[in-house]
């Protein structure tokens, strides 16, 4: 619904070429032997509105695997090591932002040492806000937004030094 309107819990996608884009992320990973588990298809036919989509059993060369889809769509796929996962995450040139579920506090700093990501958030929802660092890194972005990172774009850093004569 509108992003503006109290009550909207999913707002519009940002142009009509992402509704194009999430069919065919959809559209091929089903093609090349994915399980469409919910949603993949477009509401009503006024809007940028696209279904909270879940594909399961994703194969690693499905566009989805290799492209940022920006909308609501998870793609799954198993791992039998946790090193396994990390080489995953950190295979594309991508690195905004990342999400992971542990119990073990030894994973949970192994992530947040290994993943490259701008952004982690480990056992929670993304969680923004002012006081911390927003932006990614390799090719999802270069410095950040908020936070006292954030000040830095502002600051001249300036050296001098003066001899006593």
């Amino acid at each position: 619904g509108d992003g503006l309107t109290e009550g909207t819990q999913m707002g519009p996608l940002a142009n009509p070429r992402r509704v194009t884009a999430m069919a065919e992320f959809t559209q091929d990973a089903v093609e090349r032997g994915a399980t469409l588990a919910t949603g993949g298809g477009r509401i009503g036919e006024a809007g940028n509105f696209w279904q909270p989509t879940i594909l399961t059993d994703v194969p690693l060369n499905a566009r989805v695997f290799n492209d940022e889809p920006f909308g609501p769509m998870a793609a799954v796929r198993s791992f039998n090591t946790l090193d396994e996962a990390i080489a995953e995450a950190n295979r594309l040139p991508y690195g905004l932002a990342g999400y992971a579920f542990t119990r073990s506090l030894k994973n949970a700093d192994l992530l947040a040492r290994r993943v490259e990501v701008g952004m982690l958030w480990v056992n929670m929802p993304a969680m923004p806000s002012a006081e911390m660092p927003f932006g990614g890194i390799k090719d999802s972005g270069y410095g950040s937004e908020g936070g006292p990172e954030a000040m830095e774009a502002y600051l001249n850093a300036r050296a001098v030094s003066i001899m006593n004569v």
